[in-house]
């Protein structure tokens, strides 16, 4: 089958088109006959080697999330989820016309989602939910969500405010972005500074070395919660602010959706999947590019280009 490896870190050309044999399902695993695959900020770092630390290799196959059809199932799997079209975490190897998949993780999809929405959904919706939770995020609170123009941060946007923010402040790169921003609930646009406003809620997906700098627009209480890290790792004295701030009683925190058990990651995806389906959540696609052209999705991940997900199909 087709897949696309990390032959070598750094840019995108160090990623190639190769042959690698059909996978077979193990025992709790299934197949799963890709249809769309999402490209994520995760790829981006693991390509350009910043994760080399944690053991990923030159080889490896990028892509965290798929959507297709069971194709095969292994040991211990109902039979019946065979042909059925599903979300799957990989865990890496989605970047191929065919992935393994732990059958304990896979959603079921509606009928009238398309693979494409599925893959915009999967992951960033299940973040974006679980870290306003953990941000302790109450309806009348106002949020800003730093970092606002990919999958994840649209779908903060959305959901904080379908649950009842007083004001959804983003931060984004260009005019035009925060106008489709505004469309999905954003109530203010911000630079990528964030310069004005204080906030109950900080939602941060881009992390890096200005981190530091958002401590001074949290309200007294306010709570910041980093998400994502595309911008790099912050400075080693990023708790120096909030010292300065003491009686502000700020909180900070990181947050990993690998903390939450499956089960309630199941139903969330769940819902969100048959809420998209209704018209009540939207799925942003950004592009969609066949999967030999991974190294265009990447330019234009680097780039910071895209809006919502690119979907590579096989």
């Amino acid at each position: 089958m087709r897949a696309v490896a990390v032959q070598a870190f750094g840019g995108p050309e160090g990623m190639a088109l190769v042959d690698l044999p059909a996978p077979v399902p193990g025992r709790g695993q299934v197949v799963i006959a890709v249809e769309a695959i999402g490209v994520g900020g995760l790829d981006v770092l693991i390509r350009r080697g910043d994760l080399a630390s944690y053991g990923y290799r030159e080889g490896y196959v990028l892509g965290g999330e798929v959507a297709g059809v069971v194709r095969a199932v292994g040991d211990g799997v109902d039979p019946s989820w065979t042909g059925r079209r599903v979300w799957a975490p990989t865990g890496g190897g989605g970047y191929a016309e065919q992935a393994v998949a732990p059958a304990g993780e896979i959603v079921a999809l509606p009928e009238d989602l398309p693979a494409a929405d599925a893959v915009a959904l999967g992951s960033a919706g299940v973040v974006a939910h679980f870290g306003l939770a953990h941000a302790r995020f109450a309806p009348g609170e106002s949020v800003l969500v730093r970092g606002a123009s990919g999958s994840l941060g649209i779908m903060t946007v959305q959901l904080a405010a379908l649950g009842g923010a007083n004001a959804v402040a983003v931060t984004t790169s260009s005019a035009a972005r925060g106008e489709r921003l505004r469309s999905l609930g954003a109530t203010a646009v911000l630079d990528r500074s964030g310069s004005s406003g204080s906030y109950d809620v900080i939602i941060d997906v881009v992390a890096g070395e200005d981190l530091p700098s958002f401590f001074d627009r949290l309200n007294p209480n306010g709570r910041m919660v980093v998400v994502g890290a595309v911008g790099g790792q912050p400075p080693a004295d990023v708790g120096t602010p909030m010292m300065a701030a003491f009686r502000k009683s700020l909180s900070f925190a990181v947050f990993s959706a690998a903390s939450v058990p499956e089960p309630d990651k199941h139903a969330v995806r769940t819902e969100q999947f048959a809420a998209a389906v209704r018209g009540e959540l939207r799925a942003v696609v950004h592009g969609q590019l066949p999967l030999e052209e991974a190294v265009l999705a990447h330019h234009e991940m680097d780039a910071g280009e895209v809006f919502g997900r690119i979907v590579l199909a096989p």
